[in-house]
């Protein structure tokens, strides 16, 4: 049998999955005991136990100066700005995404100006948004909004607007308004797109929080990272990368898990 033909299992492709992720992680670890072997006090590529006894303090211990958990005071700190961020720029997808499409006198009015927004590289405008809103959580908030939300409108949006017509006509027909169109037609097959935007723009979102995290934070994920980089502290860099894709993942899945229990029919081929 072609590989083009072959059906993957879902308990095989997660085997599979893990088996690049497992040869990263034997690799690394090789790389990591010769330089070790070579040089004890290697910082580039530390060990399993550096790594654990660096990061015991920050999990384990209060910071004497702020008396908080440091590992689980920067995760939650990123956590509350990129969900507030996200859920931002999702009502916003939805909104706008859904007028958009449906509505050609507004697409033709609008469609432009969300289209220029959205070219527009989120990074430049960073300096903006600190003068505009200052160095506070706002600024943080609104770098993720600027920088996902246009591309989850616009996808959304096309997503509606090719709609099968047929549909249109035919709930027209039966006397639907245009609020009853959005809600009963419109919105049902519009949200397995919505969640599939939201999850290729977590990468993006992630992105833009380590940023204003890098710039302007007190605490945060992105702002330890930065923070310990000028020591070379590698020990402490790695697990809170490790720690991001973790996060990163398990939002991912539970996107996927939503989307299967709330539009099951549109992840048919799947099952």
């Amino acid at each position: 049998m072609r590989w083009v033909n072959r059906r993957i299992g879902r308990t095989n492709a997660l085997l599979m999955g893990i088996v690049p992720i497992l040869l990263l992680l034997v690799l690394y670890l090789i790389l990591a005991a010769e330089r070790n072997a070579i040089n004890p006090a290697d910082k580039i590529l530390p060990l399993p136990g550096a790594m654990i006894d660096a990061m015991r303090g920050l999990v384990f211990e209060r910071d004497q100066l702020s008396g908080r958990y440091l590992f689980w005071a920067d995760t939650l700190a990123s956590l509350q700005r990129l969900g507030l961020g996200i859920a931002i720029s999702t009502a916003s997808a939805l909104l706008v995404g859904l007028v958009l499409g449906l509505l050609p006198p507004v697409r033709a009015t609008f469609g432009m100006l969300v289209t220029g927004v959205a070219v527009i590289p989120p990074i430049a405008l960073l300096p903006i948004l600190f003068i505009a809103f200052g160095l506070g959580e706002t600024a943080k908030v609104a770098l993720i909004v600027v920088g996902i939300a246009p591309f989850m409108i616009r996808d959304v949006a096309g997503h509606v607007g090719e709609l099968p017509r047929e549909q249109i006509i035919k709930a027209q027909t039966l006397g639907a308004s245009t609020w009853q169109l959005m809600l009963r037609v419109v919105l049902p097959q519009a949200m397995p797109r919505l969640i599939q935007a939201v999850r290729l723009s977590l990468g993006p979102a992630w992105v833009f929080l380590i940023s204003a995290e890098a710039i302007a934070a007190d605490i945060g994920l992105g702002y330890r990272i930065f923070l310990v980089r000028r020591y070379l502290a590698m020990d402490v860099i790695l697990p809170y990368v490790a720690w991001i894709a973790i996060l990163a993942a398990v939002a991912d899945l539970l996107l996927v898990w939503c989307s299967r229990r709330m539009s099951s029919w549109a992840h048919g081929a799947e099952r």
